[in-house]
């Protein structure tokens, strides 16, 4: 909780004569649009654009090292160290900055929908459409929630503010720093909206394994029959298509804690890409795109104002945020039981992991302590092609503490719960990327539906004599021969070569976890070279 010393820091900011607190979404969109930040397309979302910083800025990303945080975090290139003194620096400058604005923006609310476990937050803004987007993403308080609440974190945010990297011990213009100690974010030099999001996940991770609570990188939603799945995966793999399903409510599609309850959602809202958005392929996300949602980087057409979510422009990384309840079929309040299916996403470029494998405990754990995907074009600031990545727990940007502490949790959680749990490739098939082509989403969705159904808990595999790996024989709606990743090559050799480099990948990478146990790193590819 905040100090009275620490809320000093915020209310100088609050005391502003034209700050602007809780809008509601009509008049927010009327400041949005007299301002200038962005356009209202045909259906009243709104179109922002971010300028030169169309993805999260991982080499901007700082925590202030102090005797708060220090012992606990995983500090290395990401949680990079910056010192108290530069933070204090920095923050005085953004505040006086800010001051000179004509008006700026307030939300308060939540991160987290149990009330065992939300944190009270604020966000102040020097752009309206910041703002609205805080408000679609974080939980929105009722009237009476918002009389008794007390901030326990701020995040102050400052686009067009540029940082002296030599004055203020920034590595460039652009910051986001967390003060676990002032329990303040402090972001600036970018108008990308998703580090505001991205920060208070950040923190949740702090906060919430302390307090005996699993924090996760995944998507959720719920059965007819009231059994939970969690999806993991970094952006690009398909959490938030593939946990917006007609025939499952929806819980939430990028942040969640599972405490001794069950599951919840961290989060009000739900920010999807759009890229080739269809509503033949994606008809939840689609219909969600509606008056008061936020679309970042999202080209229209002049004429019509219609949003032409195959136009990539300005990025691949596209982007729609809006709230939850714009899905049909959501879960409300955003918590459910315990999971009885865990599936893992993985988009392999490579074009060698299969489409589906069910694993052991062991291979569970080794697997999410790899986190391995292939990193998309857009996500990041230059990435324009695929990148083989291994990411600790499917978000290590995003975790402050040792990825240890994540997997051992989830690991007692499996046993107690015995969840079931599946690795998906949602990447190549036939080929790697340029070669092959990207797995059918109703392959994916298929083979998805079949291990939600317990449909292959119990039937023929056979095992990957690379990857180790347990593949089903057969899955209804997927032809066999996808199964089998070699089966799908024509050119057999060039298979082997790359399944074996990225076993060595794997091998590698894995290196770096000294504390695991032999079972879970013999659980790896057979493959060793």
């Amino acid at each position: 909780m905040k100090t009275k010393e620490d809320a000093l820091v915020t209310q100088d900011l609050l005391a502003h004569k034209h700050i602007q607190t809780n809008l509601a979404v009509p008049l927010l969109i009327e400041k949005i649009l007299s301002k200038n930040e962005g356009v209202l397309t045909a259906t009243g979302a709104v179109c922002a654009s971010t300028g030169e910083y169309t993805g999260r800025s991982p080499k901007d990303k700082f925590i202030v090292r102090d005797d708060e945080c220090d012992h606990y975090i995983n500090w290395g290139d990401v949680n990079q160290p910056i010192d108290e003194a530069s933070f204090e620096k920095l923050l005085k400058k953004v505040t006086a900055y800010l001051h000179e604005k004509n008006e700026l923006f307030h939300f308060r609310g939540f991160a987290g929908a149990d009330p065992a476990h939300r944190l009270p937050i604020e966000v102040i803004n020097e752009y309206a459409w910041h703002n609205l987007f805080a408000r679609q993403l974080f939980v929105t308080p009722s009237d009476d929630e918002l009389k008794n609440h007390r901030s326990e974190f701020t995040v102050i945010s400052a686009p067009t503010f540029k940082a002296d990297p030599e004055a203020d011990g920034t590595n460039s213009e652009t910051f986001i720093i967390i003060s676990f100690k002032k329990r303040i974010v402090l972001i600036g030099g970018t108008e990308y909206a998703g580090e505001i999001k991205k920060s208070i996940f950040s923190v949740m991770n702090y906060i919430l394994p302390r307090n005996d609570v699993l924090s996760m990188h995944c998507s959720a939603n719920v059965g007819q029959e009231g059994d939970v799945a969690l999806f993991f995966g970094l952006s690009g793999t398909g959490k938030t298509t593939l946990s917006a399903d007609p025939y499952r409510r929806l819980i939430g599609d990028d942040e969640h804690g599972w405490s001794s309850n069950g599951i919840f959602n961290i989060e009000g809202g739900c920010y999807a890409k759009c890229i080739n958005l269809s509503p033949k392929k994606e008809p939840q996300i689609y219909n969600a795109i509606r008056f008061g949602s936020v679309l970042e980087n999202v080209v229209l057409d002049k004429s019509s104002r219609e949003p032409d979510y195959d136009d990539t422009s300005l990025t691949e990384n596209t982007r729609a945020a809006y709230p939850l309840e714009n899905i049909d079929n959501i879960v409300s309040p955003s918590v459910a039981g315990h999971p009885n299916t865990i599936i893992f996403l993985t988009a392999d470029a490579s074009g060698t992991l299969p489409p589906i494998s069910k694993l052991t405990k062991e291979q569970a754990m080794y697997h999410f302590l790899s986190g391995y995907t292939s990193k998309l074009a857009g996500t990041e600031r230059g990435v324009t092609e695929p990148q083989a990545t291994f990411s600790a727990c499917f978000g290590s940007p995003f975790l402050p503490l040792p990825p240890s502490a994540y997997a051992e949790m989830l690991g007692e959680k499996i046993d107690q719960f015995n969840s079931n749990v599946f690795l998906v490739n949602t990447g190549w098939t036939g080929g790697s990327f340029g070669v092959g082509k990207r797995m059918k989403l109703s392959h994916t969705r298929a083979m998805i539906h079949s291990a939600l159904e317990g449909e292959l808990n119990n039937i023929e595999t056979v095992t990957d004599d690379i990857f180790g790996l347990d593949i089903p024989v057969h899955v209804p709606g997927v032809p066999d021969e996808v199964l089998v990743p070699k089966n799908a090559w024509d050119d057999k050799a060039s298979y082997e070569n790359e399944a074996k480099s990225l076993a060595m990948k794997f091998h590698k990478n894995f290196t770096q976890f000294t504390e695991a146990r032999e079972e879970i790193k013999n659980a790896g590819p057979f493959y060793k070279g």
